[in-house]
C-alpha cells in the first residue's frame, strides 16, 4: 500500500486501501475529497483521506504501507503522446455519456408511450392528417426521438476520478514525518498498539480522542490530554474535567515519569459530594 505525501501528510486515494487501513488497522485519517454532486461538507467529504502526521508516521513504523513523492512526475509536462492518450480516453468517455444518456431518454419515452402516442395522433388529426395519425405506433415515436436526440457537449459531466488513472513514477519517503521520539506521538502509538482507535482530539480540547470501536458506529469514550510533567495545574484539571463531563467522556491524563518508567495514564472522574 502507498501513501501520497502532500503538506507534510499521507493522502489515501483508492478506496480499497482506505478500508483496510481503517477496518484492519483502525487508521481513520479524514475524508477530504468533495462529491461531484455537492458542495463540501464534513459530513459528506469523499476521497482522497487525508491521514494525520501521527497516523502517517505509525503507517511507516509498523510497515503497513510506503510513502512515495508524486510531485516529479505529477508536475512534469505531458508528452506529445500522452496528451493523445488522454484525448482518446476523454472523447470515449463523452461517447459512453452520449449513449448513456439516449438510452435513458428511450426508457423514459418508453414508460409515457401511450400519452405520447395519443397526443401525437391528436395533433396529427388537427392538422387534416387522419392516414398518418392512424398509421403512427410506437415504435415510430421511438425512432423520432433516437434520431432527433441531440447531445450538447458543452454541458457533459466531466468524470473527475478520485485516484490518477495512468500509471506514473514516484520517489519512495524514506526519513519520518514527525519526530518518532515525541511524547505525542510514541502516547498515540502507545495507544493504539493497546487495540483503540484513536484521532485528533482538537474539537473537545485535548490531544487525542479515544473510541472503543469504529466512529461511525461508537462515540468517543475518552478524552486524552498529553503533559510534559505529571504535575497538572489546579486550573487545568478542574477545567479539563469539567470539559470531559459536559460532552459525556472520561477524562485522562498521560505523562511520563521522571525516571522513564513508561507512559503513565491517570483517569480522574468528576463526583458531585452527596446532599
Amino acid at each position: 500500500m502507498f501513501l501520497t505525501l502532500l503538506n507534510g501528510r499521507g493522502f489515501v486515494f483508492n478506496v480499497d486501501d482506505y478500508m483496510e487501513l481503517r477496518s484492519k488497522h483502525r487508521i481513520m485519517g479524514a475524508p477530504v475529497g468533495t462529491a461531484n454532486t455537492k458542495g463540501w461538507s464534513p459530513n459528506q467529504s469523499t476521497l482522497p483521506v487525508e491521514l494525520s502526521k501521527f497516523e502517517t508516521q505509525l503507517a511507516l513504523d509498523e510497515n503497513i504501507a510506503k510513502l512515495v513523492d508524486k510531485s516529479q512526475a505529477l508536475t512534469t509536462p505531458p508528452t506529445v503522446e500522452k496528451l493523445k492518450e488522454y484525448k482518446t480516453d476523454f472523447e470515449s468517455q463523452l461517447v459512453c455519456q452520449k449513449e448513456a444518456l439516449k438510452t435513458e431518454k428511450l426508457r423514459e419515452t418508453e414508460r409515457y408511450i401511450e400519452r405520447i402516442l395519443m397526443g401525437k395522433r391528436k395533433k396529427l388529426l388537427k392538422q387534416g392528417k387522419d392516414e398518418m395519425a392512424n398509421a403512427l405506433t410506437s415504435q415510430d415515436v421511438l425512432k423520432e426521438v433516437s434520431d432527433n436526440f441531440k447531445f450538447d457537449r458543452q454541458n457533459a459531466l466531466v468524470e473527475v476520478p478520485c485516484e490518477h488513472l495512468k500509471n506514473h513514477s514516484a520517489k519512495i519517503v524514506s526519513g519520518p514525518v514527525v519526530n518518532i521520539n515525541s511524547l505525542k506521538y510514541r502516547i498515540f502509538k502507545d495507544l493504539w498498539k493497546q487495540g483503540k482507535f484513536v484521532t485528533s482530539g482538537e474539537a473537545f480540547g485535548a490531544d487525542f480522542l479515544v473510541y472503543p470501536g469504529d466512529p461511525l458506529i461508537y462515540h468517543a469514550s475518552h478524552i486524552v490530554i498529553v503533559q510534559d510533567t505529571p504535575v497538572i495545574k489546579p486550573l487545568e484539571l478542574v477545567a479539563k474535567v469539567r470539559l470531559s463531563v459536559i460532552v459525556n467522556k472520561c477524562c485522562v491524563f498521560a505523562y511520563e515519569k521522571d525516571n522513564h518508567e513508561g507512559i503513565h495514564y491517570q483517569t480522574v472522574a468528576w463526583c458531585n459530594p452527596s446532599k
